[in-house]
């Protein structure tokens, strides 16, 4: 199949999960001999063009600014895909839904990935919120396939806007490095410290971690990965709510070998959002066999299915502290939830079965069948085997 992967900043995954998801699936699609194509902001990555693990990429400009960066790009992407003969055409950001409908005039089955509840990040005005909104009904409409990322988004499309949606989520890798020598680069020891891994956005919420963590007695450090563009207030919060406890360490972005090491010897892992939506982030750290503690919004539940433990939304820093300092003097508690959380990655979160599915689902689309959820998909594949 020709398959187009569109609408993120593209691959390789330096960001979000949008790209970490395209970068996973794309490969791997392109390893089974799919023609796969991703399209790459020129502005984001610039040192990776023309191919990328056997996955052909185009690089195209866009208005870099916080509100058009995004649909620019998605708009000449969506453009140059007319002509490229594409049996599949794949776009991600429900904000992106308005263009949509555009490879669809050269024959192309197209499908939308809504993600979460984007209309209540933070960092959206009341302008940027209500069109986020309506962006969600446009999406209805203009695409042909409606993927939600959890039960909980498929519900919410069903009972708001009466739509059908394919459920499947992100996948995870079960993986290991047991090095350590990154550590060294923040001072950092084995299994003694918290972690945090995201964008530095208000949605995010890692004030409410770091507030919560200023209040514990315990000389385990917090390590918060990550940064944004855009959002410089809110890091400049951060970075002084975390000044002068010099047990809370920045490092900024980490990627490659820095950041699977940085996973791989944390002691827990912290997701304290709350906006519904799955985050890849929060696979990631449990197929690297960590101790997981979410917010207990609906679809973070979902995901963890008992794997992991979870503070109240509605009285977070005091709950997240009562959970913090209840697990630090619970180290068998710790590790029974470590091992819940890989064997929930490996039998469920699976990238390569999920690439299967996607695979099974382009081609139903193609050849204009009845699409399944990923659940039926297991079950078929269970009983095939």
């Amino acid at each position: 199949m020709k398959i187009a992967l569109l609408g993120s900043r593209g691959i390789p995954a330096r960001y979000s999960g949008f790209e970490t998801f395209y970068e996973q699936l794309g490969t791997r699609l392109a390893a089974r001999g799919h023609a796969v194509t991703v399209y790459n902001r020129s502005h984001f990555i610039k040192d990776v063009r023309g191919e990328f693990r056997g996955v052909r990429l185009v690089s195209l400009p866009s208005i870099p600014t916080k509100h058009l960066d995004t649909l620019t790009h998605t708009a000449f992407s969506a453009l140059h895909a007319l002509t490229q003969g594409f049996d599949i055409v794949y776009f991600v950001i429900v904000g992106n839904s308005p263009l949509v409908w555009i490879p669809r005039m050269a024959g192309a089955r197209v499908l939308l990935n809504v993600d979460g509840e984007d209309w209540a990040r933070e960092k959206w005005g009341a302008f940027a919120r209500w069109y986020q909104l309506q962006c969600e009904k446009i999406a209805t409409r203009t695409a042909q396939v409606i993927i939600s990322d959890a039960h909980g988004i498929e519900e919410r499309y069903r009972e708001k806007y009466h739509a059908a949606s394919v459920f499947v989520p992100y996948g995870a890798n079960v993986a290991r490095d047991e090095r350590t020598d990154a550590l060294a680069k923040w001072g950092l020891a084995p299994r003694d410290y918290i972690f945090y891994v995201g964008r530095f956005v208000p949605e995010n919420a890692i004030d409410v971690l770091i507030e919560a963590f200023r209040g514990l007695d315990t000389k385990t450090k917090l390590v918060l990965v990550g940064d944004a563009p855009f959002a410089d207030d809110y890091k400049a919060k951060l970075r002084a709510m975390g000044a002068g406890d010099p047990r809370i360490v920045f490092t900024g972005y980490a990627f490659g070998d820095d950041y699977k090491q940085l996973s791989s010897h944390a002691l827990l892992y912290v997701q304290p959002s709350g906006i519904d939506g799955t985050r890849p982030a929060l696979l990631d750290q449990m197929g690297f066999g960590n101790c997981v503690v979410v917010r207990n919004s609906k679809v973070n539940l979902e995901v963890i299915a008992g794997a992991g433990a979870s503070f109240d939304r509605n009285d977070p820093v005091n709950s997240l502290r009562r959970t913090l300092s209840d697990l630090l003097a619970n180290p068998s508690r710790i590790e029974e939830l470590r091992l819940l959380a890989r064997n929930r990655i490996e039998f469920y979160y699976n990238w390569e079965w999920i690439t299967e599915f996607y695979e099974d689902l382009f081609r139903r689309l193609i050849e204009k069948r009845a699409a399944i959820s990923y659940d039926e998909f297991l079950q078929a594949r269970t009983k095939g085997k």
